[in-house]
């Protein structure tokens, strides 16, 4: 199903409430409507979008009254004009317009999860399997533009066995419901401007007479090919049908979703709450059906007016439990400390499991629990709490370099290639390296009695420290196969006031470096 707004950068500027910055729109200035006459406001005027093309504004969309007028796009605004001089006028907006058509995308997940955007102006969907629970395919039509038109949006619609044919039929045959595979006898007849080809294409087949998309499709290919461009000729293939094309979803869809339809929108966080949990319950069935648990969900609530809030929560093993999904959605908007904008209400809920895994059923011990349940919960609980993005676990990496030998890894990861053990430290003694080191080692001035010798004193962020005691050095040399760096000592220095740091000498004397620096890499205490 195709849907066409040809009056999108119209529909758009008045829903956004700029209709009335009229007159100056060419120049980069415009005006706003008096509030003292508010019965003379500029949005009952004709409005068109204008865009500049060859050092002249043109009209780029007309609404209704403007058609009505017949001004069309393409005409200049001073011809326009000169026709009717109370024109409202608007300029128009190709990144705000193309954000729209995402945002109307996303809006057409509620008949099915997938659906892409034909830019400029139109959005598709595949309904394939999915019109039936609407009512069929004539009912899914009618509601989607009569809900558009609740928006604000003036839509064509029509349903064609490939996306091409049904946005060239929304186009020119508002309505249309074609059956796959006669998409070649409904297209035929249609005029060639149908397809969406570039204007000059149009305009130099109109020349030669061929105005319908018969006209080419009868007649020998190479001719057309070399004059106009392989586009024309992939066009009429892909709407016949003839070549196989995808829409390019957004999205795409995921392996588990349910939903809830009402016929009066819900109305509070109450509502939606106890939706929430059915849904819940719904999902956790069919994911035990197929043996497996969801590792991400979101919640999508489709608001009446257009509006669609997403959320996403995340589990660190695969899930079936109705309330831990529920729960991790609650914590997720009470770490937002976000109250649900229901405005007049929602009429779609649904939860989809954006991923899955295989989740066998585990052993439970006698009280009932499964071991690690408790860990992944609270997991879960602080990842939906915090953000995802905040709960880390350290891996040990295979490496001596003090800065590589941890790594922080999101919880569920798979173990990292070069992983290891983390070495158990000895009963009683003390930590041979701080527990977290700077980000980056800081340098220090420092002296010492002897080069390779440990430092008697050092300047740090301009304090200067007295050294007290000292253990070491260790010595950690770079690794000999990346050709770069310097050999480090480090050493565990106290000052006389008892702070306590790792310090290190980057350089052997008169082997690497003839100056060897000093740098700070963390703190103990």
């Amino acid at each position: 199903m195709a849907l066409v707004l040809p009056t999108l950068a119209t529909d758009r500027a008045r829903r956004a409430g700029r209709a009335g910055q009229a007159g100056q729109a060419g120049r980069g200035r415009a005006s706003s409507p008096s509030p003292a006459a508010p019965e003379e406001a500029p949005q009952e005027a004709p409005l068109v979008a204008v865009v500049k093309e060859r050092g002249a504004l043109r009209l780029a969309a007309c609404d209704a009254r403007a058609a009505a007028l017949g001004l069309r796009p393409g005409m200049s605004l001073a011809d326009a004009r000169a026709l009717h001089p109370g024109l409202a006028v608007v300029d128009a907006d190709p990144e705000a317009q193309a954000a729209t058509l995402a945002r109307l995308a996303d809006w057409g997940r509620r008949w099915t999860p997938l659906v892409a955007t034909l830019p400029p102006d139109a959005i598709v969907l595949d309904v394939t399997g999915s019109a039936h629970l609407f009512g069929g395919e004539a009912a899914m039509r009618a509601d989607a533009v009569a809900r558009l038109g609740r928006l604000g949006f003036h839509a064509r619609a029509a349903i064609a066995g490939t996306p091409e044919a049904a946005a060239a039929l929304a186009r020119a045959a508002d309505g249309a419901i074609v059956a796959t595979g006669e998409e070649e006898r409904a297209l035929r007849p249609l005029p060639v401007s149908a397809l969406a080809v570039a204007p000059s294409v149009v305009e130099g087949l109109a020349k030669l007479g061929l105005r319908r998309i018969e006209d080419v499709a009868l007649r020998p290919r190479a001719p057309f090919a070399a004059r106009f461009g392989a586009d024309l000729i992939a066009r009429i293939d892909a709407a016949f049908g003839r070549t196989r094309s995808a829409i390019g979803a957004r999205l795409e869809a995921p392996p588990y979703v349910v939903e809830r339809r009402f016929f009066e929108p819900i109305l509070t966080q109450e509502d939606v709450s106890r939706t929430l949990a059915r849904l819940a319950d719904e999902l956790a069935g069919m994911l035990t059906t197929h043996g497996e648990g969801a590792r991400a969900l979101e919640l999508s609530l489709f608001r009446v007016d257009g509006a669609v809030r997403r959320i996403r929560v995340g589990a660190s093993r695969p899930t079936r439990d109705p309330a831990r999904m529920a729960l991790l959605f609650r914590e997720r908007l009470a770490g937002e400390r976000d109250e649900l904008d229901i405005g007049y209400g929602f009429d779609v809920v649904r939860l989809t499991a954006l991923s899955a895994s295989r989740l066998d059923e585990a052993a439970r011990r006698l009280d009932g629990s499964v071991a690690g349940e408790d860990l992944a919960r609270l997991v879960d609980t602080l990842g939906a709490r915090l953000g995802p993005e905040r709960v880390r676990r350290l891996a040990a990496c295979d490496t001596h370099w003090p800065e590589d030998a941890a790594a922080l890894l999101a919880p569920g990861t798979p173990p990292l290639r070069d992983a290891v053990r983390w070495t158990p430290p000895l009963p009683d003694a003390p930590a041979d390296r701080p527990i977290r080191l700077f980000a980056r080692p800081e340098p220090i001035e420092a002296v010492a009695t002897v080069p390779d010798g440990p430092p008697l004193r050092f300047r740090w962020r301009r304090v200067l420290h007295e050294t007290a005691a000292y253990e070491g050095p260790e010595r950690i040399a770079p690794a000999w196969w990346d050709g770069a760096g310097l050999t480090r000592d480090y050493f565990r220095a106290e000052d006389v006031e008892g702070r306590r740091f790792w310090l290190f000498r980057e350089g052997l004397y008169g082997r690497e470096t003839a100056a060897p620096r000093w740098y700070v890499h963390g703190l103990f205490g």
